[in-house]
């Protein structure tokens, strides 16, 4: 059977952390930013977490991690 190759734009977004969670940046943050808050778009900056319940679809997607 060939190896599963990685899902090269999920490997883009999401990056693994020391303790198996992964790690993506928030949406909303790249245009119409004029309407929002500066406190809103600063929340945004911050890298949110992957929720558990997408973990499984997103191991398959990266094989590798």
């Amino acid at each position: 059977m060939p190896k599963m190759k990685t899902h090269r734009g999920a490997a883009k977004r999401l990056h693994k952390t020391g303790t198996g969670k992964f790690k993506r940046s928030k949406a909303y943050h790249s245009h119409i930013l004029g309407k929002k808050t500066s406190k809103r778009k600063r929340n945004l900056r911050q890298a949110g977490l992957l929720d558990p319940a997408d973990l499984k679809k997103i191991k398959k997607l990266l094989p590798g991690s």
